[in-house]
């Protein structure tokens, strides 16, 4: 039995668990990914009114279940300590008790440790978990925050991550063993890339605890994303092609805010491949302001749209739009299968 295990009774394993995407991981998604066995994630940015509306909607849909009752709300909320204060963030800690606060992008690996103690002091009960995307991170948030997990995010990712990495098929096995070379044990999760069975039977077969999926849950019922969003997912192929990372998508508003270490995977849209043509980044920053004013807020499918798309090379693999508890179940069974099969081997 794992630790993460011990710390959530309510989990199956192997244990799928939605990513804290900003904008479309909401109280809904969590909760339905909770609920069917798996670990929901609430993702936030500054506006802490929006992450408190909802943890109140996931509070609500626990009611009336196993979890209605719970020392800790039973899922988790995503900070994100560049852009937020830590003391608007320990408010919502405090309120709502999260059974995990997952944090990713400090300006500094420092900055973790800092977090980390004053959640804990927060709210007692919380886990900590914290993203990471090479082994030194790793090493130096294991040591200084002591999380329960460490998400270690491949490049093939979709959103923000680290603008220099490794795919996961080399990044958590070399970094579990940079881990165990000094003495330091944390769970280890997995994501990047993964979007169904293979992913996550791959992933544990190199010791992972869990597996974090994004790009796929964008494609589910309860996820907070825009229909044309959702089409442009569930229609694009050959992620490798269709998806780049580019420091860009954090330029089309203006000035880039994030970290120096990170950018960003999206869909190839307009305003990219324009900028790749030789176009200003003045003249694909007005374009792209002025599309914000239309009906479909700048995004639109076909890869013509000019607001990014966040998502990672494994978008192909997103056929279709489904309830995010059947993801998560249909996932699971099928690597519970192809575990048991390849043990034979």
């Amino acid at each position: 039995m794992t630790a993460l295990k011990n710390q959530f009774p309510w989990i199956r394993e192997p244990l799928v668990i939605n990513a804290p995407m900003a904008d479309n991981a909401g109280g809904l998604l969590a909760a339905t990914v909770t609920l069917a066995s798996g670990f929901g994630l609430i993702g936030s940015k500054v506006d802490m009114g929006i992450t408190r509306r909802e943890l109140g909607i996931a509070k609500e849909t626990f009611a009336g279940t196993q979890h209605a009752h719970s020392e800790t709300l039973p899922l988790g909320v995503g900070f994100l300590p560049f852009a937020l204060k830590l003391e608007s963030a320990l408010e919502v800690v405090k309120e709502y008790k999260p059974a995990v606060v997952w944090l990713f992008a400090a300006k500094e690996l420092d900055d973790y440790a800092v977090w980390a103690k004053a959640v804990r002091e927060a709210s007692p009960g919380s886990k900590i978990w914290v993203q990471a995307g090479s082994v030194e991170s790793a090493l130096r948030i294991a040591e200084q925050a002591k999380p329960e997990a460490i998400c270690l995010q491949g490049a093939d990712a979709g959103g923000h991550g680290f603008e220099k990495g490794a795919g996961i098929i080399s990044l958590l096995p070399e970094t579990a063993d940079a881990l165990e070379a000094v003495g330091l044990k944390v769970s280890l999760l997995a994501s990047g890339g993964i979007m169904d069975d293979r992913g996550v039977a791959a992933a544990v077969s190199m010791g992972a605890a869990g597996v974090v999926m994004g790009t796929r849950f964008l494609a589910s019922k309860e996820a907070l994303v825009h229909p044309v969003v959702q089409a442009s997912i569930v229609e694009a192929k050959d992620g490798g092609q269709v998806t780049t990372r580019s420091k860009l998508f954090d330029q089309l508003r203006g000035p880039n805010i994030w970290p120096a270490v990170y950018d960003g995977r999206s869909l190839v849209i307009k305003s990219h491949k324009e900028y790749v043509e030789g176009v200003s980044l003045e003249e694909i920053q007005k374009k792209h302001n002025e599309a914000l004013k239309e009906d479909d807020l700048g995004w639109k499918t076909g890869l013509e749209g000019r607001a990014a798309i966040w998502a990672g090379t494994g978008v192909g693999l997103a056929k279709e739009v489904e309830g995010a508890g059947d993801i998560v179940q249909k996932v699971r069974e099928d690597a519970r299968r192809r575990l048991t099969l390849a043990a034979k081997f």
